[in-house]
Order: C-alpha cells, then structure tokens, then sequence
C-alpha cells in the first residue's frame, strides 16, 4: 500500500530538519512511501531544504515539491492531495515531529477496516526554559486549549476531527477537497463533510504526532486569535462543522461585556460571581496543570496565561462573528493566514 506523505510548510527552515529527520525514519518500507512537499510561497530557506531533502533521499518511492502560490493551508493541502498518488494520503504539519513507527500504525489501523485514522497531538518544547515550560503547561490543560475528544480520549474511538490524520483516497475522491475559502478550520469543514458522506474518523491513542509549541506569549496568543477568528467566520459558512466547545470562549467575552456594562449601571453583582468564579476555576486547573518535577516561579503565572490565551480566542471569534457579512465562501478575500 503506498502512502503519500504530504507536508505544508510557510517558512519552515527551523522545523523541516527536524521533520525530515524523523520522515527518514520510518520503519514503513520507504519504497512505499511517496513524500509530498508542497511550499506556500515561503520567504526564508524552505524551499531550498524540499530541494535538498529530494536530491538526498533517494530510497523514497518518489519526492515531489509542489508550490502553493494561493499562500493558505486549504490550498496547499488541495495541492498535495492533487500531486499525490498514493493509496493512502497522511496530512502533516510542518513545525511537527512524528516517532519512527507514525506511518506503520496508520497504515495498520487503515488495514483493520478503518477510512481515516489519527490519534493524540501533545505540544513539546523546542528548548527548555521555566518560561516556555509554563507555555507549554498552559498549551496541554484542557482549560488552555481545548475539550475536544480528540485531545483527550484515552481510547480508541470515533470523532468528529482529528490533527495529522490519514485517510483513504477515496474519502477525497468521494467526499471533495478542501474549501479554499476557508482558515485553520478547512479540516472541521472536510471532516463533516466525510462523516456526511459515511466515513469515520478513528482515533487511535497509539498514533502519536508532536506539535512545537509556540515560543512566545505574543506568538501563542496570536495563534488563539487566529483560531478564534476563523471560528467566528465557519459560523457563517458551515456552523454544523463546529462544536460548542469552540464558542466558550467567546462566551467568556460576552459575560465580560454584560456584567461590566451592569457593574457600571451600578449592578455589580454578577460580575462578582462571574469573576470569582473564573478566578476559582483558573486557580483549580493551574494547580492541576503544574508540573511538579519541573516546578519554576514561573508556573505561578497560569492562571494569567489562561486568562489571556482565553480573552485572545474570544476577541478573535468575536470579530470573525463580525465579519461573515462581509465574508464570501469561496473566494481567497480571507486565506492569507498560513500556519505560522
């Protein structure tokens, strides 16, 4: 069985080393593995590592390097699936690591009757530091990302999305490519759109894949609001695609507004309530997101980190909620952010 290995890379050049290192290390018969790069206009020496990593790693079945000049994810995920030609098609990151047997698993789990397979996602560190291992602490918790079952199952099962997933070529075939019109939300969008046509999505907890956290705040932040924002849109195009979980956030925002406009008016009451209760909220999973073999000065700082990581997604989906009059699916208006 062949499997396309497709990655997206924006200005990459910290992290395709990286990934092409553990790309040469899989234990799948490399005869059998075609690898897709597909480089969305990058800036910096991305294009430059595809071009090297094709002239170096011969043992492949095939190494091709496509450009995205439409610059976004959906695009340049469009592209891959165009030039692959593979059985199976994996999606994958490029600021990821995967271990040796990723591949073999997929293509094991796909084996036992399954379409789409993937699993567990967790965030590491490019370098240790008591700041970013607070980041990253923040990143894991549920109260810092998210509730989705894909994060979280500890078994195998069924979900409605999944990161870095594998899927059989006919699900594309017969459930279409991604929307281009679309932002960081173009797999909750194909994924209803398969479960639609009658395929699931199985998540296996053994197929693992490791996302680089951000290395900053701002960069974190800025991710959130990005997620967020194009949460709100989706609203717009395909609110069936989105879950409740992707609105608490935005919730939180609302509830701010409201009891501040009633504190002013003079009824503080429930912004009271609100804010003691957050703040209880907060404390309790900073507590149990602490890492105690690794603990800093800086881990005091979560609750704060939450808070901003929240208020970030908030506004974002707030202004995306904002913007759908002015959206229009199918276009590229909105498609300019990339994985960055």
């Amino acid at each position: 069985m062949i499997v396309s290995f497709c990655v997206v890379a924006y200005n990459e050049q910290g992290y395709l080393p990286r990934l092409f290192e553990d790309i040469s290390a899989q234990t799948y018969p490399h005869s059998f593995m075609e690898i897709v790069l597909v480089n969305s206009m990058s800036t910096d020496n991305t294009r430059h590592l595809m071009e090297e990593f094709k002239r170096e790693k011969n043992d492949f079945k095939d190494v091709i390097i496509v450009d995205n000049p439409k610059g976004s994810q959906a695009s340049g995920w469009n592209a891959a699936i165009k030039a692959s030609s593979g059985d199976l098609i994996t999606r994958m990151d490029a600021h990821t690591s995967v271990p040796a047997d990723f591949v073999l698993k997929n293509v094991e789990c796909i084996n036992s009757g399954e379409d789409i397979t993937g699993g567990p996602r967790p965030c590491i560190l490019d370098e240790e530091t008591p700041w970013k291992r607070t980041l990253l602490l923040a990143e894991n918790s549920m109260f810092g990302s998210s509730i989705a079952p894909y994060r979280r199952n500890a078994g195998k099962s069924y979900v409605k999305s999944m990161f870095h997933a594998t899927y059989k070529r006919e699900v594309f075939e017969k459930g279409g490519i991604f929307n281009e019109s679309l932002g960081r939300t173009e797999d909750n969008e194909i994924h209803y759109r398969m479960r639609k046509a009658g395929y699931k999505l199985c998540y296996n907890p053994d197929i693992v894949s490791y996302q680089h956290i951000r290395n900053s705040l701002s960069k974190m932040m800025k991710q959130k609001s990005a997620n967020g924002y194009w949460v709100g849109l989706t609203a717009g195009v395909c609110p069936q695609c989105l879950s409740l979980y992707h609105f608490i956030p935005f919730v939180f925002i609302l509830g701010i507004i409201f009891t501040t406009i009633l504190a002013v008016l003079g009824s503080p009451l429930l912004s009271k309530i609100m804010w003691s209760a957050y703040l209880l909220m907060a404390c309790a999973m900073s507590v149990l997101a602490i890492d105690k073999k690794n603990w800093s000065i800086t881990q005091l700082s979560l609750p704060f980190l939450f808070f901003l990581l929240h208020l970030s997604y908030g506004v974002g989906t707030l202004a995306g909620l904002v913007r759908i009059p002015f959206f229009r699916s199918g276009t590229a208006e909105h498609s300019e952010i990339v994985a960055e």
